[in-house]
């Protein structure tokens, strides 16, 4: 998996950052990444992977395009309304970098699947608008000790974590019950969803090549309206059923 000449072409901007280099190309190249839901959130973060040139992308993502996805889901196309979202986000994948492995899966993650959803990624990216889908990813993520980059949005706000399962503490050390507040639907500009993605997609890329400092045992929570960001420690509790 050492890099090409097409790789030190394409990637020519990037190797220049300080601390990432040729090996952290590399270290991307032999890497695999899970994003579950590619919609507004985990569609940026795996455009971004794919121009960053990971070598292989899970997309998991059940349900058709309907119209009112088109103000945030950049993958898709109005001309695709009514088909599969995985399908569009692939083609538009592929668009951009065919030198990137992909496999789409036409399902959400769920207690049932999420395990073998996540033994296949070296790096998992949680976009997904259900807290049963996180809870149960979370889960799968700890048992299999997979780094998990958590990225949730609402109206204007968000927040990034970064889990390590065995170092950090775990989605449900934060959350311990399905908060009561949180809804299926709700408010989104597409500039912000892809802001979160953003971050999310550098997270996953600091995570594989090894460098620059992650937002581990950190919650970043921001106000895009206001512009007002914190990062929030974030501990492990002793009595966590899941990483306890």
């Amino acid at each position: 998996m050492s890099l090409t000449p097409h790789d030190f072409a394409r990637y020519e901007w990037q190797l220049d950052v300080p601390g990432f280099g040729a090996e952290g190309q590399e270290r991307l190249k032999r890497a695999t990444v899970l994003i579950t839901r590619c919609g507004g959130v985990g569609g940026t973060a795996a455009l971004e992977l794919a121009a960053a040139g990971v070598g292989h992308l899970i997309l998991a993502h059940a349900g058709d395009l309907r119209l009112d996805d088109l103000n945030r889901q950049l993958l898709m196309t109005t001309d695709h309304v009514g088909k599969p979202r995985v399908e569009s986000a692939a083609r538009r994948l592929r668009e951009l970098n065919p030198n990137v492995k992909l496999t789409v899966i036409g399902e959400n993650a769920s207690e049932e699947n999420a395990g073998r959803l996540v033994a296949e990624a070296d790096a998992v990216i949680d976009a997904a608008p259900l807290f049963q889908e996180r809870f149960a990813l979370n889960r799968a993520c700890v048992q299999a000790r997979r780094p998990l980059i958590e990225a949730a949005m609402f109206a204007m706000e968000f927040t990034v974590t970064t889990i390590i399962p065995g170092s950090t503490p775990c989605l449900a050390c934060i959350y311990p019950e399905n908060p009561a507040w949180w809804k299926r639907r709700f408010p989104v500009f597409g500039a912000v969803a892809g802001t979160v993605g953003c971050i999310a997609a550098m997270e996953a890329i600091k995570v594989i090549s090894g460098f620059g400092e992650t937002l581990s045992g950190v919650m970043l929570r921001g106000d895009i309206g206001s512009h007002r960001y914190r990062r929030m420690s974030v501990h492990r509790r002793s009595d966590c059923p899941v990483c306890g």
